[in-house]
């Protein structure tokens, strides 16, 4: 286990850092991206190390869910292969993906020597502790490795999912006994929902002498303006030391469709904040390149540039048009899938 926790009052104090930051128009952030450690990898890409853990993971990590979307399995294999062959080594996958396929289809890409070029994470939806230890071992399996090195929590978004993982018999006690069996070896988890229920989460762990080693959630330039987890959680994780894991820099396409920012300035932007890596999804070759492209030609944004993508995102972003993950369940894969969570 991690250990070391904060009490109760030091954890909110932290926490309330974004939201008194934004309130008076602070910067979003004490820390950016220019303050952070900076590597350059194979093929031009970034590398910056995650959390506490000093594991060095590129800037852009391939999403699982697209994966699994090819009607030809060889061309998943490609792309997953292409990710790493041109830098990539940060490779992201959840249990439920595509019934499985997603990890079936990368542990057949991690064959041949590429297994161990990779910083492999999954995700897995059981709450329940015998729900959570089948899960880990059937991604184990999938993806045909003995040890993933970062399992996390999936889809914590309502209110009690903190205190059911971590409550008697919960995948808390599954995800730390995988650890002791060498089955992962970092301990994360991931939510879309709500900022303040990832705030729960980090207070539950802190609670039971918990520390995460990552951290994943929402990160675009909607998000600065609503239910922001930029400006209320990322500045409790950089504080704990936790890695940053942004996933939805495009909203998964909702935020294109607002014709106010491009891809590779939505992608900038993600890289821009205190983040280890963003996670973004790749459906073919061609968007592939265009996620390597923004991290290789990523500097960091000056004030006068973030300042003009936040103005013109701002109008649009009040109710949470371009974020229906935080406003619909039409995202919830547990919520439409209940048993998943045992």
């Amino acid at each position: 286990m991690n250990l070391g926790k904060p009490n109760r009052r030091d954890f909110l104090g932290r926490a309330g850092f974004g939201i008194a930051a934004s309130a008076v128009g602070l910067p979003l952030f004490e820390q950016s991206a220019s303050a952070l450690s900076t590597t350059v990898g194979a093929g031009g890409i970034p590398y910056r190390t995650l959390g506490r853990s000093g594991e060095k993971v590129s800037l852009v990590g391939l999403g699982g869910f697209h994966i699994g979307l090819q009607k030809d399995e060889a061309e998943s294999i490609r792309i997953v292969r292409t990710a790493v062959d041109k830098g990539i080594n940060f490779l992201d996958n959840c249990w439920d993906y595509n019934d499985g396929a997603s990890e079936v289809r990368m542990g057949k890409a991690l064959r041949d020597g590429y297994r161990k070029k990779v910083f492999l994470m999954t995700k897995i939806d059981g709450q329940v502790k015998d729900v959570a230890a089948q899960q880990i071992d059937e991604s184990l399996r999938r993806l045909q490795t003995d040890t993933i090195d970062l399992v996390q929590f999936h889809e914590v978004i309502r209110p009690g999912d903190p205190d059911r993982i971590f409550g008697p018999g919960g995948s808390f006690e599954a995800a730390i006994a995988a650890k002791k069996a060498g089955k992962l070896r970092y301990i994360g988890f991931t939510g879309h929902k709500d900022p303040d229920i990832h705030l729960k989460m980090l207070e539950t762990g802190f609670h039971h002498g918990f520390t995460f080693d990552a951290v994943q959630m929402p990160l675009n330039v909607m998000d600065a303006h609503f239910k922001s987890f930029a400006k209320k959680v990322v500045p409790v994780l950089t504080q704990h030391g936790i890695g940053v894991l942004g996933m939805k820099s495009m909203g998964d396409g909702f935020v294109l469709k607002s014709n106010a920012v491009t891809p590779i300035e939505c992608l900038h932007y993600a890289m821009n904040l205190p983040t280890s890596v963003v996670i973004t999804g790749c459906d073919s070759l061609p968007i592939l390149e265009q996620a390597l492209e923004a991290a290789r030609t990523f500097k960091p944004l000056s004030e006068k540039q973030l300042a003009e993508l936040l103005a013109k995102t701002a109008p649009l972003a009040a109710k949470g048009e371009f974020e229906p993950f935080k406003t619909t369940t039409d995202f919830d894969g547990t919520a439409h899938n209940p048993k998943w969570l045992g």
